[in-house]
């Protein structure tokens, strides 16, 4: 409390300098959290559209059928682990119907597989050296883990990894963000998240994590680059 009796207006004026440069302390980003598909794979979006361009479906449908009901649809709650292979299958097909298209949700699941993207590994192994702890944050399905030498390779340098599949939860509902953070041992303030969705970024950010939305490899390097004052490259 400032008491003109005792302390002078600058002592005053410094007291509170000194205060907001500890709390901005405790903020100091501490851990980088990858999404993985879109991220540090190409994303599956660009299979999508291919597949609907050879079967004569509107560019991204599938992206639309995913979108609907998000929060209960075959694709979360797969995710989830709520439903089996074979139940997605069917029900993906229902609700793709009910837009207009009947497409077998097995159809789906085999265009996940993007390719790694390199400039992104060396950007992680960049942040690994640079001493924060990483996190990979990754929506999957039980039984669709990608066993490429290269994806497995990238998947075994990250500090924790997050996988809707095992925790129950999914991206963007809080309760996974929070159990990322608990992993990591740090505070939302202190991450800054990647992911090519902006509906998995928007709960992150309301809940005080740095967001990048990722449209390319070299965008996500040059934007985490200014977050972190670091060469990525």
């Amino acid at each position: 409390m400032f008491e003109p009796s005792t302390t002078t207006w600058c002592e005053f004026v410094a007291l509170l300098v000194i205060r907001q440069v500890i709390v901005e302390s405790s903020a100091v980003i501490r851990a980088v959290f990858f999404d993985f598909g879109g991220v540090i794979l190409a994303s599956p979006f660009e299979a999508f559209n291919r597949y609907e361009s050879t079967k004569g479906l509107p560019r991204d449908f599938l992206r639309r059928v995913n979108a609907a009901t998000p929060d209960a649809n075959a694709w979360a709650r797969f995710e989830r682990s709520e439903i089996a292979a074979a139940e997605f299958d069917a029900e993906f097909a229902d609700e793709s119907e009910r837009l207009g298209h009947r497409v077998p949700g097995r159809d789906v699941l085999a265009l996940l597989s993007g390719q790694v993207r390199a400039e992104m590994v060396v950007a992680l192994d960049r942040v690994i050296e640079a001493g924060y702890t990483t996190a990979c944050l990754t929506n999957n399905v039980v039984g669709g883990g990608d066993t490429r030498p290269d994806v497995v390779a990238v998947m075994a340098k990250f500090h924790h990894v997050v996988e809707s599949s095992k925790v129950g939860v999914r991206k963007p509902e809080p309760a996974f963000y929070e159990l990322a953070c608990r992993l990591a041992q740090v505070t939302p303030p202190q991450c800054v998240f990647l992911d090519d969705l902006g509906v998995n970024l928007k709960p992150a950010a309301a809940m005080g994590m740095t967001t990048i939305k990722v449209t390319s490899a070299d965008q996500a390097i040059v934007d985490l680059e200014d977050v972190l004052g670091i060469s990525l490259r």
